[in-house]
């Protein structure tokens, strides 16, 4: 029997992938195997030794100490793409609100036509010159990161009529060819910058990239841009883009993220981090991450792992045998150790993948017969070892 903590509501339609006669679902639950969380703070979370993995139902992980998790053997998880809809509709509202000030009119006609009675549709009529805004069609759209969001968030500015250039130094086969082919991809940022009349971020925040939309990348953008992120807060800087506004360099701003800076701006639309909150993202989250711990749990599969390297063994585990999931540090010699404590033993394997993340490795090892309790106490004394644990056909 797994055990599963829930540290956010996570869809029902997800849970019930779970079979019940397998885990044991629960927000508070003691020795958990496994973790789902959505937005919950991980940072500062003790941990039970017994936890193998951690899937959050989204795309970000600024949440989870992936790294720290990492050094302990613990799997972190995300799920890319399953709540890339809801934020690329987002996103297009984000273009529309940026262009056409609808929140200050709708503010407008609430405040100061509010009482008036039969006199509103001509103050109507009068006031609306207050509020226009360009049309989206024509214009060219810098797409920054062309991941699963960016690619869609760039097809479809090309249906509004757009032109669209992307930016993605880590363009994936995949992504590139879900991307129409009258999207231009340009080389660096500055190509973006210096001819974008609407920037929208799609990239994760990384030492590299926090802070990336500053007073020197808006410098070189065209006078008036707009600018939408719906990716991650820290992405932009907020005074840089405060005084951006100020001066008429940047002529509108929408935001996942709220921040005390940014509100009562009329040049600035604040959302509460709704980019993936639909009903139907919920449950495509919640979806895949069960799926990911499934298979993980089950097969010692890993997809989808921000801290793990991908790896995985088509085959069944053998009759009666064992499957070894072995994370360890990426150095010299390992398999020859294990194949040697094995060998040793008198077990024979019958398949084998070894696969790395920068200082992090991961092997998988079928092996004929249930390995004894003392080879997992050899395998486990490796020097280079973080963890070892075995399932049993």
């Amino acid at each position: 029997m797994y055990k599963i903590q829930t540290l956010n509501k996570i869809s029902a339609i997800g849970l019930d992938k779970l079979p019940r006669d397998l885990y044991e679902v629960a927000s508070e639950i003691n020795n958990a195997d496994a973790i789902l969380v959505r937005s919950a703070d991980m940072h500062e979370m003790a941990l039970p030794e017994t936890v193998k993995a951690v899937a959050r139902a989204g795309a970000g992980t600024n949440n989870i100490p992936c790294d720290k998790l990492a050094e302990k053997g613990i799997v972190v998880f995300n799920t890319p793409g399953a709540n890339a809809n809801a934020v690329k509709e987002l996103v297009i509202l984000a273009l529309l609100l940026s262009s056409r000030p609808a929140v200050n009119a709708n503010k407008w006609v609430n405040t100061e036509l509010a009482g008036k009675g039969d006199e509103i549709a001509s103050l109507a009529e009068k006031g609306k010159s207050k509020f226009v805004g360009p049309e989206l069609k024509g214009k060219t759209l810098g797409v920054i990161g062309l991941g699963a969001i960016g690619a869609m968030v760039a097809n479809t500015a090309l249906a509004l009529g757009m032109n669209v250039i992307g930016y993605d130094p880590f363009l994936s086969v995949k992504a590139a060819l879900s991307l129409d082919r009258n999207v231009k991809i340009v080389e660096t940022l500055d190509g973006i910058y210096t001819k974008s009349d609407y920037i929208t971020v799609h990239v994760p925040q990384t030492n590299e990239t926090k802070g990336m939309i500053n007073a020197s990348a808006i410098k070189v953008m065209k006078d008036g841009v707009r600018i939408i992120n719906l990716a991650r807060g820290g992405l932009v800087n907020n005074a840089d883009m405060l005084a951006a506004i100020k001066s008429g360099k940047v002529a509108a701003h929408v935001t996942d993220f709220a921040d005390e800076s940014l509100l009562n701006n009329e040049k600035v639309v604040c959302l509460p981090h709704l980019g993936a909150s639909t009903p139907e993202a919920e449950d495509n989250c919640a979806v895949m991450a069960v799926k990911e711990l499934r298979d993980f749990l089950e097969t010692g599969a890993i997809v989808n792992s921000v801290n793990f390297p991908k790896a995985t063994i088509d085959e069944a585990i053998p009759a009666n045998g064992t499957r070894l999931c072995i994370a360890h540090k990426n150095v010299p010699n390992m398999i020859a150790n294990f194949t040697s404590v094995l060998g040793n033993a008198g077990f024979n394997i019958s398949g084998m993948i070894d696969q790395n993340r920068n200082e992090i490795a991961y092997a998988i090892l079928d092996v004929d017969g249930r390995v004894s309790d003392d080879a997992l106490a050899s395998l486990k004394s490796i020097d280079g070892v973080i963890n070892v644990r075995p399932i049993f056909a």
